[in-house]
């Protein structure tokens, strides 16, 4: 019996002999034009939107098994480099052996991939005609499971590559990073489809006007959305109220940070820097990184010279600094990866504890089982997560914080939207990366945490990136890496809710849903196939 033209699909063949090669070669090749798409690593955000194209066209033609392989391979290329700062954070910062260091790069790329591996596993066996949809809302899908799966590791997935496409990354005030995925997912699928069609148009027909279409439709309704979305918010932009901000990159040598002989010299640069910023713009919201105070500030005096900034000058003053407190529960102290908030009078007016612990970098989760990576944590201390909490206020701001990873997982940036925040400050310590691309992809991550939810965002990292990031998602005096930097603006402060805020998160969960749909589907479609097929 025939197999209907709408159900077409390119045979499984079982490994064409001759050509295995060639199909390992174009996986290798989409991950390696994946990796160069992604920020720090060339850049070329343009690759992202034809990247996938090798591996989707090698999909159609291959078995199930052989295709799970085949995105194995295409995740090890782009997540090996795309990930290389792990052996910098391990080997040099977290005193582990660099052949365990390198271990954990490798499995950690080897997870990542996974997720690469199941979507090709999945698209490989999908019905043509369900692909448009099924292709993109799989990718997004998974990246979900990635974001929530063991505390999550949402680390660069492909909208991030646009950060710098102020036209394209619009579409996050809607459904988030996840619509821009959605998009280039949907664009490459589109693109393979058409490859396929004009090499081989007997073979491989495409799945009907209706559904390209659609995908057309899907594209153009995008860019143009971005496009005007832009203008409008810029529009919206020049009406806002001001505050004058100041981000300080304070530059201290990581294997200096934690000396205690180096405490005061830390202290007398923040002070230092800040002075200049507010010398030049008073009265400002100024900004210091994480753990910019290597002490933990209400037990050491060092801490009056801050008090002393601000009431000199007038200044709110937010810093990062390691906090504990005793645990009543368990009589012991408890620690936490903290930021403070002084006023003008030089009085904690505010106080913040990171929400969402880095694993193996704040907190050791198994111990017992692996205690070799205890290392990692000794520097700063074990840290317990703090709570959800309102936004910090002083004055007209009102600071929905993010410490370093916090800012990569947007539910933290949007809660903090949501309970009021009109302004977001990423405070982070991005020296642990050293000088790799880490600090680039870091960045790519707030400027999505700004434009999802229309807030302006404040970076101060202690090596750098700090600058700003305006609502539109353009950024403002970034400072060049490992270098001693303050920047000083006007930042807008917006109050109006996007729609990302309010309901626009829920896209990612509804991929998912239509994922876990597609592959009932498609295990129907081949199951009624293959007793059809004598």
């Amino acid at each position: 019996m025939a197999i209907p033209s709408s159900c077409h699909r390119a045979p499984a063949l079982a490994g064409r002999p001759g050509r295995p090669w060639r199909d390992f070669v174009l996986a290798v090749l989409s991950g390696l034009l994946l990796y160069f798409a992604s920020p720090g690593a060339g850049g070329w955000s343009g690759l992202a939107w034809f990247g996938l194209v090798p591996l989707l066209v090698v999909l159609r033609d291959t078995t199930p098994r052989r295709a799970t392989v085949l995105g194995l391979l295409c995740g090890l290329a782009f997540y090996l480099p795309l990930l290389a700062w792990i052996i910098t954070v391990l080997a040099t910062y977290g005193q582990v052996h660099p052949a365990v260091a390198a271990t954990a790069l490798f499995l950690l790329a080897l997870y990542m991939a996974s997720y690469l591996a199941l979507f090709s596993r999945w698209y490989s066996a999908a019905p043509s005609r369900h692909l448009l949809w099924f292709a993109p809302a799989l990718w997004v899908g998974l990246d979900v499971v990635r974001g929530w799966l063991f505390t999550g590791f949402p680390w660069q997935d492909l909208g991030y590559s646009q950060y710098q496409v102020l036209p394209i990354i619009q579409l996050a005030d809607l459904f988030g990073h996840h619509g821009v995925t959605f998009v280039i997912v949907l664009t490459n699928t589109l693109l393979a489809m058409v490859l396929r069609q004009r090499t081989a148009p007997t073979r491989h027909p495409l799945p009907g006007r209706l559904p390209v279409a659609a995908a057309a439709l899907v594209l153009l309704l995008a860019g143009g959305y971005g496009s005007l979305r832009l203008e409008a918010v810029n529009a919206a932009l020049a009406r806002q109220p001001t505050l004058p901000v100041a981000a300080i990159q304070g530059n201290i040598p990581q294997d200096q940070k934690w000396v205690p002989a180096y405490q005061e010299a830390t202290v007398r640069e923040y002070v230092a820097l800040s002075e200049e910023a507010l010398a030049r713009q008073p009265e400002s919201l100024v900004v210091w990184p994480e753990t910019a105070l290597p002490f933990y500030p209400l037990e050491n005096p060092l801490f009056l010279r801050l008090t002393d900034l601000t009431r000199a000058h007038r200044a709110c003053l937010l810093t990062g600094a390691p906090h504990r407190e005793p645990d009543p529960d368990h009589g012991t102290l408890r620690y936490y990866n903290s930021s403070f908030l002084l006023g003008p009078d030089g009085l904690v007016i505010g106080q913040y504890h990171k929400q969402h612990l880095v694993p193996f970098g704040e907190y050791i989760p198994l111990r017992q089982i692996l205690p070799f990576f205890a290392p990692i944590v000794e520097t700063l201390g074990d840290f317990s997560p703090g709570p959800s909490r309102a936004p910090l206020i002083c004055g007209q701001a009102r600071l929905g914080v993010l410490i370093c990873f916090e800012s990569i997982f947007p539910r933290l940036a949007r809660e903090s939207t949501a309970a009021g925040a009109n302004l977001l400050a990423n405070l982070t310590n991005d020296a642990w990366f050293g000088r790799s691309t880490a600090p680039w992809q870091h960045l790519s991550m707030g400027v999505f945490r700004a434009v999802e939810n229309r807030r302006t965002l404040i970076r101060a990292a202690n090596t750098g990136i700090s600058g700003f990031v305006l609502p539109t998602g353009t950024i403002i005096a970034p400072t060049p890496l490992f270098t001693a930097a303050e920047r000083t603006a006007r930042v807008p402060l917006m109050n109006t809710e996007s729609l990302f805020t309010r309901a626009g998160y829920l896209f990612g969960p509804l991929c998912l849903a239509l994922a876990l749909w597609g592959i009932v589907i498609t295990i129907r479609t081949n199951k009624h196939r293959r007793s059809t097929v004598p």
